[in-house]
């Protein structure tokens, strides 16, 4: 079974996480949840990073806000692939924790997504395990046809009710 780790700098993140979590479990992948902060926990983040290979993770989603750098310390340490989901704070709106994750030094990337773009972190992270796990190529198509089945029902709604 295709297993995905989504690691929150605090707890606080966890109503961002969720929709990640949601969307991951919708596609039948094994999540594993933690918290884990770059800067107070930075030994359990590097134990973390270090292991993932071996404890069958495939994939990790790194959610942070403010200097996120938490993304970047686990691509640091582990060769799996990293998906940086940046937190909106109340400092920049997020936009420091975007940043954080798109200026990685060279050799050290982290995938990124939209400011508190969870639901489309656990898309990204279902696509790239589905270089791996056949079935799940089909059922992100099955997933893209019933948004594209939604916007023509919504479109059809609103052709009847202008006319």
């Amino acid at each position: 079974m295709p297993k995905v780790a989504v690691i929150m700098g605090s707890v606080s993140d966890l109503d961002v996480v969720k929709p990640a979590i949601d969307i991951l479990k919708k596609f039948d992948v094994e999540v594993e949840a933690r918290v884990i902060s770059a800067h107070r926990t930075p030994d359990d983040a590097h134990q973390f990073a270090v292991n993932a290979l071996k404890n069958n993770i495939e994939v990790i989603i790194c959610a942070a806000g403010k200097a996120a750098h938490l993304g970047g310390v686990i691509a640091a340490y582990t060769p799996l692939p990293v998906i940086g989901l940046p937190v909106k704070s109340s400092t920049m709106d997020g936009l420091d924790s975007l940043l954080s994750m798109v200026q990685m030094p060279s050799g050290i990337p982290v995938a990124c997504v939209a400011i508190n773009g969870s639901q489309n972190a656990g898309l990204l992270a279902v696509q790239m395990l589905s270089l791996k796990y056949p079935q799940l190529i089909e059922k992100m198509q099955d997933y893209k046809r019933s948004l594209a089945e939604k916007i023509k029902s919504d479109d059809e709604k609103l052709q009847k009710e202008l006319n």
